[in-house]
């Protein structure tokens, strides 16, 4: 990884040197514009609109027009705008880690020591695990002040940028005004099926089937070029051909669902036991079976393993 900034984290007197490092990537397939009719590129170009030439990006500034009057930013402008010169992240409070709303969440980026010392980024780690606590900071960078939330993930110093409170727009739904009435049975046959789904959450297990299918699409059209046939390639059934037909009443949605869920259930857990049944019958032996101790389910980090 290359670290994006440099500067310091700084709560009271103490300073806390640190590089910055994205720590999310975009994994989606590269794809670029073409003309339908030849598979020509399509290429965009910086053009002045008053000598109609082609601007190279090192000369290009920005500006404000208010409808009016046009006022030029140049780039030594903007860096010398006093945030734009401050490397430091100046934590504003500690608050609750509760209290930060999940929708507020933007960019994550670790923060890795930049000093020989590590003490003071252990003490700010340590310090914010122990009073579980997430430190609101403010920083400034790409060209714009930034409000972030300073927390710890697998020892280290994370810091996830923050909307400003205007940038979350309101959820005002006239059709939730008047809520509809929920019956008790309704509701413990929606629990039912929320405890039938119960599971601990293991990011590893999920992929964005989209980017999957789309590469498998790229490679399927090098191979047998325009004439590939998608439904084919994916095995896609004939449309309008689904299970089931579609359910309107919630209730008997809810009974079908749990219904589905324990069948799955007893089918995972029939085959299992007929593995175990088959292959303690291979022995053939007819004296009595020695008790077997009840073995220690594995870690996680077993399981990983």
């Amino acid at each position: 990884m290359r670290a994006i900034w440099k500067g310091a984290v700084t709560f009271g007197l103490v300073n806390v040197p640190v590089k910055l490092y994205s720590a999310t990537e975009d994994h989606d397939v590269p794809l670029h514009q073409v003309h339908d009719a030849d598979g020509g590129r399509i290429r965009y170009k910086r053009v002045c609109e008053i000598d109609g030439e082609v601007v190279p990006y090192e000369h290009i500034d920005r500006a404000y027009d208010d409808g009016e009057r046009t006022v030029v930013l140049t780039k030594k402008d903007l860096a010398d705008l006093p945030a734009e010169r401050d490397r430091e992240i100046s934590v504003v409070e500690f608050v609750p880690s509760e209290q930060i709303d999940p929708i507020m969440l933007d960019r994550t980026y670790y923060l890795e020591p930049d000093s020989k010392s590590t003490k003071a980024y252990v003490l700010l780690r340590r310090t914010l695990e122990e009073t579980d606590r997430t430190a609101v900071v403010k920083f400034a960078l790409r060209q714009r002040t930034r409000l972030a939330a300073l927390r710890v993930r697998d020892e280290v110093l994370v810091l996830q940028t923050l909307l400003w409170a205007d940038e979350v727009r309101e959820a005002a739904f006239p059709s939730l005004d008047e809520p509809a009435k929920v019956s008790d049975k309704e509701l413990t046959m929606s629990a039912q099926l929320v405890s039938s789904f119960e599971a601990d959450f293991t990011p590893e297990d999920y992929e964005d089937e989209y980017q999957v299918q789309l590469r498998k699409l790229v490679e399927a059209k090098l191979e047998a070029g325009d004439t590939v046939d998608t439904a084919a390639t994916f095995g896609e059934t004939a449309e309008g051909e689904s299970e089931g037909a579609e359910v309107v009443d919630l209730m008997e949605a809810l009974k079908r669902s749990v219904a589905e869920s324990k069948s799955k259930s007893k089918s995972s857990s029939g085959s299992s036991s007929r593995s175990s049944s088959g292959s303690s019958s291979k022995s053939g032996s007819t004296s009595k079976a020695k008790p077997r101790t009840k073995s220690k389910s594995p870690s996680k980090s077993q399981k990983a393993g």
